[in-house]
């Protein structure tokens, strides 16, 4: 039994959980690297199989989809805690560099998460992506990108988790740059990569920092050590914080590092739903999960000023979707949107809310992607003003779309109102009132900005070009699969009722190794909840007055302004104009920098070195293996041969000149002997 494992059933402080081992427990390790096995296998024979690859991609996460789902139902009718871990190698005497996995409350759902939503993601794809390029690369990277994130959430260590989170990075990167050939996605990558791996800096200094303080980087120790307010680990956790806060923003794409998101736009709209709905982009958010217990026991200083990022992020990034003409980039600002309630949340101390709007939202948000990915397989163009009519066209694209985005807005009873809700509630109750108001703005402008895309993609006429048909049933399935839970799975946390004989969302993600210590409403917040769900209705009827009434082009159709505020919005605050203007000051003076630096310094050393290695090699070759080694070598066999050929002249055969021979040689010795010696 694992020292997690006697946590879970001897210490005082524990939350209770029925299963600590078991077969699906002490074998989900599997999950973790069967996608990247997967990755293997299809660049080595993706090309000879008929879908090329695909069957392995989405074999793979069949299999995890398995195992995250019963672990899902054993956490919901038992708890499930236990961690495995297998020591690699030692950092000094002290510090162990351990793999392994965690199970529990946190890492249960993102199991769920990742795998269910990517198997329908990985099932659409096969349709979207049929008769492009590369396919066999796709979903090579596709699950590369999968397996990545399932090693980052398994992760019981802060190293592992760096892990998964730079292969989640690299992954991201091949995607969003999927189409080569067209300059714009190269740059979208780069961006993309630049971007986060200046966020990453945080993340490593923080692991660093706090690892070193309490002398391991295991999330276990690191829970236990900050619920027991230990003095190691206080006199640096507002610092380890703030930087681990830095380095989710990153990914979680939090102002002002929320630029490189809606350029990610340009990868193919799979790898958009999955990044936006259960990987990439809720990365961050489920560190910030990861580590709560930092934040709420000893780091409460810096969450202030994480509410203040969060706020700012759901409220203005969300106002960007209002001038967007792209539906894929719509849907991307409403991400960022979304993703700054989950950090406010969290911030405030909601981690129960903003883990739960997680939830809902990978559902409903993957829908909307693959929603448009239909809309744009069909008609060719990410722009909305090539759009306009296709209800009709595409009845099940309609619907479903309209069910998530009803979800998104935060409309009764749909999921997404449920978890919104829990935020609002969440912020409250902490006491962030403002921040609350805030919240309840964003859920106007959220409903506002959505009906705007769905009446300019499928009322009025249709403004494109050719005929727009519905989507084949292997991409319409998938949209109808996630729709289910985008309207179900929001009452798994109602406030003050539990499901009978599995509780709610809350009792299964408080299964973890110490208490979260967040406030639950014991009952629904009416005036509050009614205030939400007025503001999106209001929204939503604000939004058809305004866009619901065809024009003849889409442009007149689209031309509601806000003076002063839509300029602003249509810069994007200037704050890519700054991000380029400070690449375009530095990436000019470091290249050329650098560029002297391998011309004058790296290149004199390499020639210095070649030049001296030449001349040693020549005194070497030419003095001393030529003219000693040799010359010695060839002496000795001059001499050889010419004391051979002295010797040879004396041996004539004539026996009378051997005798005379011999016997002067013995009158030379007599005399010798006599006379000198």
């Amino acid at each position: 039994m694992s020292r997690l494992q006697i946590l879970a059933t001897e210490a005082e402080h524990a939350v209770e959980a029925g299963v600590t081992g078991g077969f699906w427990v002490d074998t989900a390790g599997i999950m973790l690297v069967l996608p990247l096995v997967a990755f293997l296998l299809i660049l080595a024979v993706g090309k000879r199989m008929k879908y090329h690859g695909a069957e392995i991609a989405i074999g793979a996460l069949a299999i995890n989809s398995l195992w995250g789902t019963v672990l899902f139902v054993m956490n919901m009718t038992e708890g499930v805690l236990a961690q495995k871990t297998f020591e690699i190698a030692r950092i000094g005497s002290d510090l162990v560099f351990e793999l392994g996995w965690a199970v529990d409350g946190l890492s249960i759902m993102m199991y769920f998460l990742v795998n269910v939503v990517g198997l329908i993601v990985f099932i659409y794809a096969v349709g979207y992506m049929k008769d492009d390029i590369r396919v066999d690369w796709f979903f090579a990277a596709f699950s590369l990108f999968a397996g990545s994130m399932l090693i980052l959430v398994g992760a019981p260590n802060l190293i592992q988790l760096i892990i998964g989170w730079e292969g989640v990075g690299l992954a991201s990167y091949f995607l969003i740059g999927f189409y080569w050939e067209d300059m714009a996605n190269v740059n979208a990558g780069n961006k993309a990569f630049m971007v986060n791996k200046i966020a990453d800096v945080g993340l490593i200094l923080g692991a660093i920092i706090l690892g070193l303080a309490i002398g391991t980087f295991d999330f276990f120790d690191m829970s236990t050590a900050a619920f027991d307010h230990s003095e190691p680990l206080g006199a640096v956790a507002v610092v380890g914080g703030a930087l681990l806060f830095f380095g989710a923003m990153g990914k979680s794409a939090q102002f002002p590092l929320h630029i490189w998101l809606p350029d990610a736009m340009a990868g193919p709209t799979p790898v958009s739903a999955l990044m936006h709905a259960a990987t990439m982009v809720t990365a961050g958010v489920y560190l910030m999960g990861r580590v709560f217990p930092l934040f709420e026991y000893l780091a409460s200083d810096v969450r202030p000023w994480m509410v203040a990022i969060g706020a700012i992020t759901l409220f203005a990034i969300g106002l960007l979707a209002l001038v967007a003409d792209d539906i894929k980039k719509v849907l991307a600002y409403s991400t960022v949107s979304q993703l700054g309630y989950m950090m406010t949340a969290m911030a405030a101390g909601g981690y129960t809310a903003g883990l739960f709007h997680l939830f809902t939202h990978a559902f409903f948000k993957a829908l909307l992607f693959l929603g448009a990915g239909a809309v744009i397989h069909a008609v060719h163009s990410n722009n909305m003003s090539d759009m306009g009519g296709l209800r009709k066209a595409m009845p099940r694209t309609y619907w479903t779309f309209v069910v998530g985005s009803l979800s998104l807005a935060g409309i009764l009873p749909l999921a997404g109102f449920w978890s919104k809700d829990e935020i609002l509630v969440a912020l409250g109750m902490e006491g962030y009132t403002a921040v609350m108001w805030i919240g309840i703005a964003g859920a106007f402008v959220t409903a506002f900005y959505m009906t705007r895309a769905v009446a300019l993609t499928f009322h009025g006429d249709y403004k494109g070009h050719g005929h727009p048909h519905e989507a084949p049933a292997i991409m319409t399935v998938p949209l109808v699969a996630l729709a289910i839970p985008s309207i179900l799975f929001g009452f798994f946390n109602v406030p003050g009722w539990e499901i009978p004989g599995i509780g709610n969302f809350s009792e299964w993600l408080a299964v973890r190794v110490v208490p979260m210590g967040d406030e639950h409403s014991e009952a629904i917040d009416l005036v509050l909840a009614g205030s939400g769900l007025f503001a999106a209705l209001l929204g939503i009827a604000l939004g058809w007055m305004v866009w619901g009434k065809d024009r003849a082009t889409q442009a007149e159709r689209d031309r509601f302004e806000v003076p002063a505020l839509y300029p602003l919005l249509r810069n994007k605050y200037y704050v890519d104009d700054l991000a380029d203007g400070i690449t375009a000051g530095t990436m000019g003076p470091v290249a050329r920098f650098v560029n002297w630096v391998n011309d004058y310094v790296i290149d004199s050393i390499v020639n210095g070195a070649a030049f001296l290695t030449k001349s040693l090699g020549s005194f070497v070759y030419g003095v001393v293996d030529q003219r000693g080694v040799d010359g010695v070598v060839h002496g000795l066999g001059a001499g050889a041969d010419g004391a051979g050929s002295a010797l040879r002249k004396l041996q004539t055969g004539r026996i009378q000149q051997y005798a005379a021979g011999f016997v002067g040689g013995a009158l030379a010795l007599i005399v010798l002997f006599v006379f000198v010696i």
